[in-house]
């Protein structure tokens, strides 16, 4: 292994996503050996559609790959509210300007398969894939980390990097036993694909109904059409059906939504054919620390900030630039190199998940039927005027604040 002074560092990397490959892009650029294992027996190309804001755009640029991201962009021109007749309240359009901050549907929407596919192509010649291995456990020493793979192989590395999203297990082996690291939301969320129709227009669907209950409707492609279900409880009931057999979890959501009005009847009956069915919790990854020893986290595994941040996607592009500048900046001590990126990147965490308030959340998604009566009254009054529109105008910064990224010789 590494002696003090040696480099390359040879870097273990667990999860194949978005910050595990935006990661092996800048340490295999600084010249490291890169090897990243997905439990997937293949490139999981699947997923939502996601945005990119703020400084996540720019690392993309820093990357040269804004280029090929936008040719996968999806058009969405905005976000319309409807009621349960399909008859439109109000509608939001996106911030095409180049200037201000994106509004609630970002100048960058891209499918999640798409940009997994970008990163991939972007390091495939340069990096090492294993799929269908995961990281079972690992034994820290005092110049390196010994992995154990699930094929039953083992072998040692430099450093070790939890990727592996908001249910890390590199995360939960490196915690203290017991320790809670989720900010739980109470709040829960379905997405699956479904057939389009005429009807499906480029403006994105969103739909409130009693029950603390909403529905969103977008579409990324002439034949396919998202549909995803959001519910606001607090119950064993929904935190479990999560981690239950998708046909659990799809008569879950039926159950939850069948009597909801508007187009769920259709969503529904899409659940059994859809080509996924994907059901999570929305939450929050908060701890004290990102790494201990020679493990370190990035992305979702340490930081979620949930889809409400607008900036899960760009926080993991953020965390794994500013890791690898760190890194490839001190190599030949790491848990130096750890500290410095926990001190240089909390701040930006903790904008972009100081953003995510329940209250707002739950002011948007009413129990009763008087409460989505008041929310509906108050989005026409604001879609009238405009004022998201004209807020986003006024902004000099996106959701990320005025944090910066730091320049890197290892990141040029």
């Amino acid at each position: 292994m590494s002696d003090s002074s040696s480099v390359p560092l040879r870097v273990l990397i667990a999860g194949g996503g978005i910050a595990g490959p935006a990661l092996a892009f800048w340490l295999a650029r600084a010249g490291h050996h890169v090897t990243v294992v997905e439990r997937y027996p293949a490139l999981r190309a699947t997923g939502a559609q996601v945005d990119l804001r703020g400084q996540g755009i720019e690392v993309i640029r820093a990357m040269g790959l804004l280029d090929e991201v936008r040719a996968h962009l999806v058009a969405e021109r905005g976000v319309r509210f409807t009621d349960r007749r399909g008859r439109t309240l109000g509608t939001v359009m996106a911030n095409t300007s180049g200037t201000g901050r994106q509004t609630l549907t970002s100048e960058y929407e891209i499918m999640r398969g798409d940009l997994v596919r970008i990163l991939f192509d972007a390091t495939k010649d340069e990096v090492e894939y294993r799929f269908g291995v995961s990281v079972d456990g690992f034994e820290q020493h005092t110049d390196h980390v010994t992995a154990r793979f699930s094929d039953g192989s083992t072998d040692e590395f430099d450093v070790l990097v939890g990727a592996d999203g908001q249910g890390s297990r590199i995360r939960r082996a490196l915690l203290p036993a017991g320790a809670e690291p989720y900010r739980r939301l109470d709040m829960h969320m379905a997405y699956w694909f479904v057939p389009r129709t005429p009807g499906d227009t480029d403006i994105r669907d969103t739909y409130a109904t009693a029950g603390a209950r909403q529905v969103m409707r977008r579409s990324h492609n002439a034949e396919e059409t998202q549909a995803y279900f959001v519910l606001r409880e607090r119950s064993d009931a929904a935190s479990a059906v999560h981690r239950a057999p998708v046909e659990e979890q799809q008569r879950f959501w039926a159950d939850r939504f069948r009597d909801a009005g508007w187009q769920v009847t259709r969503f529904i009956d899409g659940m059994t054919d859809a080509p996924f069915f994907y059901s999570q919790e929305v939450l929050q990854v908060q701890t004290d620390t990102w790494s201990s020893g020679r493990v370190v986290l990035v992305g979702d595994a340490a930081h979620c900030a949930s889809p409400y941040s607008g900036m899960g996607i760009s926080g993991g592009l953020v965390g794994a630039y500013v890791l690898a500048g760190e890194l490839s900046a001190d190599p030949a001590d790491p848990t130096a190199a750890f500290r410095r990126y926990d001190r240089v990147l909390r701040p930006f965490v903790d904008e972009i998940q100081a953003a995510v308030k329940p209250r707002v959340l739950a002011l948007a998604m009413p129990r009763s039927r008087a409460g989505v009566a008041v929310l509906r009254a108050l989005v026409r009054v604001v879609c009238a005027l405009r004022l998201p529109e004209r807020i986003a105008a006024r902004r000099s910064t996106d959701r990320g604040g005025a944090w910066t990224l730091p320049e890197y010789p290892a990141t040029r």
